[in-house]
């Protein structure tokens, strides 16, 4: 799952949608910190409510994320589309283009969520600048492995440039896939790639019910 699938069903309540995206911010900008339920689950009944909020927050997309990776309709569409990445990408196979086929099957959820309600992203936007970024650092840094000082800049960064707006067009998409890749130490995908997107689109969105089911989905 990605930010928007994550935070949807909370949207009244902007530290916990903020939890929701710190394991995938920390991932971007410090990936030596870790959020691990064992340190966060005891910060629920915090004083502050706000750190208590955050720990939800975080709790929710770890517990989300489990159900969804091990679903069968997520399975079967990295396995479907990681081998139209390997056509794509003329090669036989490997993590590269299993790596691939499961952030398309992320991204293009939130991209099809997005398609289905503009709204929704202006809202999920509007939620997360309501909140204190240095406050959510600074209760992550109260939960975490290690501290980090580059979350709260990471949070109004992302939210300056309202990545997911950029989910809903083939060339735009490319270049947030190129950044994730170079990332995790690949290549981006060549410029033919955009070719696959969208086919992508229609089999991820055609299976979006199913991608999603046991997983909240409003508030």
């Amino acid at each position: 799952m990605n930010y928007l699938a994550h935070a949807l069903p909370f949207l009244d309540d902007p530290y916990f949608v903020a939890g929701t995206g710190v394991p995938d911010w920390l991932s971007v900008v410090d990936r030596r910190v870790r959020v691990r339920s064992k340190q966060v689950r005891p910060f629920l009944s915090d004083a502050d409510p706000e750190t208590a909020a955050v720990a939800g927050g975080i709790l929710q997309h770890l517990r989300d994320d489990v159900r969804f990776h091990e679903s069968r309709p997520f399975a079967e569409l990295t396995l479907a589309l990681s081998a139209k990445v390997r056509d794509v990408l003329n090669v036989e196979s490997g993590f590269q283009s299993s790596f691939l086929g499961h952030l398309l099957v992320e991204v293009l959820l939130d991209g099809a969520l997005v398609a289905e309600d503009p709204e929704q992203m202006e809202a999920y936007y509007q939620t997360l600048q309501a909140v204190d970024a240095r406050q959510v650092q600074q209760a992550v840094n109260r939960m975490a492995t290690k501290q980090t000082d580059r979350l709260a800049a990471m949070i109004s960064e992302f939210c300056r440039l309202r990545i997911l707006s950029d989910y809903a067009e083939d060339a735009k998409l490319m270049g947030r896939l190129g950044q994730v890749m170079r990332r995790v130490g690949f290549d981006p995908p060549p410029e033919h790639f955009v070719e696959l997107l969208p086919e992508a689109r229609r089999m991820v969105a055609g299976r979006k019910e199913a991608l999603l089911e046991g997983i909240p989905t409003s508030s």
